[in-house]
């Protein structure tokens, strides 16, 4: 890595914002925060960053909207999407669109510079653990937000196809993902 990096840090959660920012500043980069899309946008476009580390939901516009408009700014981004509703869906969508990493929170300044020091996202499963299928609760709830997220977010539309009320869904879709 260059002398002193630079990193985009965007989340809506202040607090979470300014830790990790002192992380990577006590690490020696260059660090520059944002709180939602457009703060993203504008710091970006003034002077591109080398890498960015983005939360996937922000009021507004979301964390994937902000992967893609990384990287029309500079391609050159490296992007991390950080998450604490973590899905393999979501993971998918994310790579699609451009991030280079995605982690799910809670994840600290070094599991950041781990990841992407690593040149590749990090495996889902350690190669060294047994496959354990996820309960059928999880897998309820990442069909649920692969779906959501096919309908472009679309509440209604997500669960006319799922043959559920949309009251239901939203239900659920309130509830923390099971953790396995």
């Amino acid at each position: 890595m260059p002398q002193c990096p630079s990193i985009l840090l965007a989340d809506d959660d202040e607090v979470f914002r300014r830790r990790l920012a002192r992380a990577f500043e006590e690490r020696g980069y260059d660090v520059r925060t944002a709180g939602s899309y457009d703060e993203a946008v504008a710091s970006a476009g003034r002077d591109s960053p080398e890498y960015a580390v983005v939360d996937l939901r922000m009021p507004g516009r979301s964390g994937l909207e902000l992967v893609c408009a990384l990287k029309e700014i500079d391609p050159a981004t490296k992007t991390l999407v950080l998450t604490g509703y973590g899905s393999i869906a979501n993971a998918i969508d994310a790579i699609r669109l451009g991030a280079t990493y995605y982690l799910p929170k809670p994840a600290d300044a070094d599991d950041i510079v781990t990841a992407f020091a690593r040149g590749e996202a990090p495996p889902l499963n350690p190669p060294d653990s047994e496959y354990r299928a996820p309960s059928l609760a999880r897998a309820e709830w990442e069909h649920i937000n692969r779906v959501l997220s096919d309908c472009g977010g679309n509440i209604s539309e997500a669960a006319r196809r799922l043959g559920i009320h949309r009251r239901s869904l939203q239900r659920k879709l309130q509830k923390y993902p099971p953790n396995r």
